[in-house]
Formats: structure tokens, sequence, C-alpha cells
């Protein structure tokens, strides 16, 4: 579901003389369906770059990200959108939405711009939120008043409204309680168990043994310059 081959990412930095700074070179990673790999390496290793370039947030210099069939290092801005709404998941640590819409409606919208209905999707996220321990009282504020994990849970439950065939995920459990990380973990495993292919970075040891079909680190794709 989720073909890299020989990928590299460099940074120019303009500001400074245009310095190329080189930080990905040669990376290749094949996950298939209902498979869980975690991105491993120390700090600045080039995890959470792997992982925008995926979502086709960063460009990549040079190789191939296959995503089903869109490569999206070559794609189109209309076809990335498209592989975001129907294919492609992705569950950051920050929370960003149009202030003022209900979080009942944020979680909901990636069912809506499918086409389903507000009824059927706002009940699909009335029982991710429910499952999060959102209250209920909630659910027709903005999540911009909320705490950071309320609105961390949020936003699990807005990438897991829809089955996504391949989902990122990007410290799902940092910061959550015992009982909301049972939670995502349940998600996790119950997306996998319909075919999902998924690439997470996961600190936490105990959830990545818990989820993770196998691990690869990023730090052997780091160019020996960068290193």
């Amino acid at each position: 579901m989720i073909e890299i081959e020989n990928l590299s990412k460099s940074f120019t930095l303009h500001n400074q003389n245009s310095a190329v700074i080189p930080v990905m070179s040669g990376a290749s990673l094949r996950v298939a369906p209902g498979e869980c790999v975690a991105l491993t390496g120390q700090s600045g290793a080039g995890k959470s770059t792997l992982m925008r370039m995926i979502y086709g947030n960063y460009l990549a210099a040079s190789g191939s990200i296959r995503i089903g069939d869109v490569d999206v290092a070559t794609a189109s801005a209309r076809e990335i959108i498209r592989l975001r709404r129907e294919t492609l998941g992705y569950v950051s640590q920050f929370l960003r939405v149009v202030p003022r819409v209900p979080t009942r409606t944020v979680v909901a919208e990636p069912l809506l711009a499918l086409g389903c209905s507000e009824r059927e999707a706002h009940a699909r996220a009335e029982t991710l939120l429910s499952m999060l321990n959102i209250p209920e009282r909630l659910w027709s504020l903005s999540p911009t008043t909320f705490s950071g994990g309320e609105q961390q849970r949020v936003n699990i439950a807005r990438g897991f409204v829809h089955g996504y065939p391949a989902l990122l995920l990007d410290e799902p459990t940092a910061s959550l309680d015992a009982r909301n990380r049972d939670v995502v973990l349940t998600l996790i495993e119950e997306a996998k168990a319909r075919g999902a292919a998924i690439v997470g970075i996961f600190h936490d040891e105990g959830a990545r043994e818990r989820v993770c079909d196998r691990e690869v680190d990023v730090t052997v794709f780091t160019p020996k310059a960068a290193a």
C-alpha cells in the first residue's frame, strides 16, 4: 500500500547564503496492508521529514513515494488533495482547525468531504468522541477552547473517523492518560485488522511493542555528510 524507493531530500537555507543541507538519501520502505511500521532514530534523524514527504508537505528531491496508485513525489496538487481525502490519513500532534467550528463537525469533516450525509458523519464523530472521553457538553463547542489533551483526542478522532487505507501517526499516544492511551491503541489495532497500512512515530515503547509489526531506523537514510 505504501512503497518508497530511493527517496532523497535536502533543504536550502536561503537566508544563509543558500547553503544546502542534505537530510535523507536512498530511503526505501514498503508497508503492506494491515502492517504498522514504526520509524525510529535519534532526534533530528529525519522521522518527521519522512512523514511529511509521504503526506506531500515536503517535496522530494528524487525517488518515488507510491500510495496505492499515486506517486506523491510527482503528483499534482489536485491528486494529493484527492489522496488525502480518500486514501491517506494523518494524525499529527497538533490540532489545526477553523475557529468557531463545533467539535462534532471538526471530527466529521473527512466524512462530509466524501459525501456522507451530515447525520451519518456526525453519528460516527460522536461515537469516536465518546470513545475518547470527550464530554458531550463540549461537542457543540470549538476545540480551540479545549485543553491540550482534549485537542489531541479530537485530532485522533478526526484521523480515525474515515477508514483510510493508509495512515500516518505522529506520536498518537503522547501525553495521554492510561485510559485514553488504551483507546487509541485499540483504534490502531482495529485499523490494522481492516487492512490499513500504517507508518508512525512512537516514542512510547509500550505502544510501539503493542501495535507495531517492525521498526525502521531512519538514521540509515542519513547522508554521510549530514551524519
